[in-house]
This record gives C-alpha cells, structure tokens and sequence, in this order.
C-alpha cells in the first residue's frame, strides 16, 4: 500500500471519522498525520494540494468559518489573494484531506477518503 496523507485536525468529528476509516483500511500502517493547523502549509503546498485537489482556491474554503466571515465574505478575491488567506489562516482548509500518490480528496463526507 501507498503511503496516504491525512491533513487532520483532531478536534473536528468528520476528520476523526476519516482516519478512523482509514486505520481500519489499512491496519494503522502507511497512515500519515498530518496536524495542519500545528503545522502551518505554507504557499507551495497549498499550491500542489489545489493540482492534486482539482479545484480552485476558493473551493477548499471554509465558509462557515468566523474567519472567512468576518474578513473575506462577500468580496471578490483572486486566486493568489485566497491561497495567502489559506496560509495565514489554515483554520479556514476544508477538512479532511487525504493525499495517496498523485490524487487527493476532501473526506466530505468521510467515507470518500476510501475512494483513493
């Protein structure tokens, strides 16, 4: 089995759910955690999680987060401004992500992160 990445933050019940998935997938081997909001991403990793993601900055936004609301809802941003937001805001990364070779998906809900 490949290594698979996990972008995790234990706090949140749809991360926790994902790797639970995955350690019952694989027998908690080849499981990387990843604590994203511990360790911050910087730009060229926002950057190729995009590529591998497929989609655009804005897309891996937390709407709903109190961040996101009180500075960037209702304005119209580039995708360099969003992915600056990211980095300095890494609260605002949709959760989960899982990373396997060249693919990547957001576990929303959980049980996608199996389709890698």
């Amino acid at each position: 089995m490949s290594m698979v990445t996990i972008w995790h933050n234990p706090r949140c019940s749809k991360s926790r759910e994902a790797l639970q998935l995955l350690n019952e997938e694989s027998g908690d081997s080849d499981i990387k955690i990843r604590e994203y909001l511990k360790e911050n991403p910087s730009r060229d990793e926002i950057v190729n999680l995009l590529s591998l993601l497929k989609i655009k900055p804005l897309d891996l936004i937390r709407k709903g987060e109190a961040i996101y609301k009180e500075n960037f809802k209702g304005k119209e941003l580039s995708d360099d401004e969003y992915i600056a937001a990211l980095v300095e805001y890494p609260k605002l990364i949709e959760r989960p992500i899982v990373i396997k070779d060249n693919k990547a998906v957001i576990g929303r809900p959980p049980h996608l992160v199996l389709d890698l």
